[in-house]
């Protein structure tokens, strides 16, 4: 009886070790599938991270209808420079291919690089907001005391919900100069 004893409690420790490590594989995979969800489904606001490289074929803006796009920045507490956008908002019609700017300003006296993370709201509209240019999908290298003009190309996708009539897109700038090292001399040839 002992023996038997002894074979199921090794069954059910090969078990529990067994749901141990799925758990843990789960966990760590959870932040790499949870970015692809919402690349995918613009779930959380997340735009997209690349350029879109074509718009579709024959779309045409829809002229009977507007959304209004707010744009909002704020930056990271440990980073001093200034970040506008250079109109507050814009109303754009679905389809339309609209161009806006951003004013970065670095009054420091060293060499800096700036990363931009994009959000959107609602996100709902994430997946039918379409960046075919944009300062976020790259590091920003800007010099002591300068000062940068970052252009954002966009448009909304005419299939966007009726519904859906302002869209906010805010950024939050980071500080990444320690983390971007080697990316240096690049600020300098700027």
């Amino acid at each position: 009886m002992s023996e038997n004893l002894d074979q199921r409690n090794r069954r059910i420790i090969k078990k529990l070790v067994l749901t141990v490590a799925g758990m843990f594989v789960f966990a760590f995979a959870m932040v790499p599938l949870y970015n692809v969800l919402c690349d995918i489904t613009g779930l959380n606001g997340k735009t997209n991270s690349a350029a879109i490289t074509h718009v579709p074929e024959g779309m045409e803006a829809d002229e009977d209808r507007s959304v209004l796009v707010q744009f909002v920045t704020r930056n990271d507490p440990h980073m001093p420079w200034l970040f506008e956008p250079m109109e507050r908002s814009v109303r754009v019609h679905p389809g339309e291919i609209k161009a806006v700017n951003f004013r970065v300003r670095n009054d420091t006296d060293r060499d800096m690089i700036s990363q931009a993370i994009p959000s959107l709201a609602p996100g709902l509209a994430a997946s039918h907001f379409k960046k075919t240019q944009c300062f976020c999908f790259d590091q920003q290298p800007l010099a002591a005391h300068s000062e940068q003009v970052m252009p954002m190309i966009f448009y909304i996708d005419p299939s966007i919900p009726k519904h859906v009539t302002t869209i906010t897109l805010s950024y939050t700038l980071f500080d990444i100069t320690d983390r971007a090292s080697g990316r240096a001399g690049e600020v300098a040839a700027r």
